[in-house]
């Protein structure tokens, strides 16, 4: 089930790359960064095979896909800020929200960059940040930089394997579902603690 749907998800982003060019490449990664099941690990590297076609140019398509995921990451924090905004009166008061505010107020920019190095954590991580209003040119600055050291190695595997360019992607996602188990784990362990304390 999963497979087929991650199939499906990939012939799409092959089809919008192939007939929009470097706006495709442009929407697809700014809608991964705006919390959209879409995987740069497919986007970029086919992007690079497209450079070593000729299709694309190496650079132009690495800041493309930067300057789309800087976007996508812009919504979903400008959404978060209004998250918190209408939540604010069930939450603020929580020990855990105010931990939370208080940790990302101190660590937040530098959890933004170290973030967009890591699959899944990547896509997710503008909404906290924009929840706990990290500084909005830190989060930008942080992850314009992220995203490019991100983006960069993606689009050149695609150069180097050429038309084999999916050989790798099996190993990005067995990295994706280990991320997501221990993602999981940890929300059910807080959640676990947090009933346990209110006994």
């Amino acid at each position: 089930m999963i497979e087929h749907i991650l199939e499906v998800i990939s012939t799409f982003v092959l089809a919008i790359i192939e007939s929009s060019g470097y706006w495709g490449v442009f929407i697809l990664m700014a809608g991964e960064s705006a919390n959209m099941p879409i995987p740069s690990e497919v986007v970029m590297p086919f992007s690079g095979f497209l450079v070593s076609t000729g299709v694309f140019s190496f650079w132009p398509v690495v800041f493309v896909a930067t300057l789309g995921q800087l976007s996508g990451s812009l919504v979903s924090y400008y959404i978060a800020t209004h998250f918190e905004r209408w939540t604010r009166k069930w939450v603020s008061h929580s020990p855990y929200f105010v931990k939370s505010k208080e940790w990302f107020g101190k660590y937040g920019a530098s959890t933004v960059f170290w973030s967009r190095l890591l699959p899944i954590v990547r896509t997710f991580i503008s909404f906290p940040a924009g929840l706990f209003r990290v500084n909005i040119w830190k989060f930008s600055i942080y992850t314009f930089v992220g995203t490019l050291i991100w983006t960069i190695p993606l689009t050149y595997l695609g150069v180097y394997f050429g038309e084999n360019w999916q050989v790798f992607e099996p190993i990005f996602r067995k990295f994706d579902i280990l991320i997501g188990i221990v993602l999981v784990t940890g929300i059910f362990y807080a959640i676990k603690l947090h009933f346990k304390k209110t006994k």
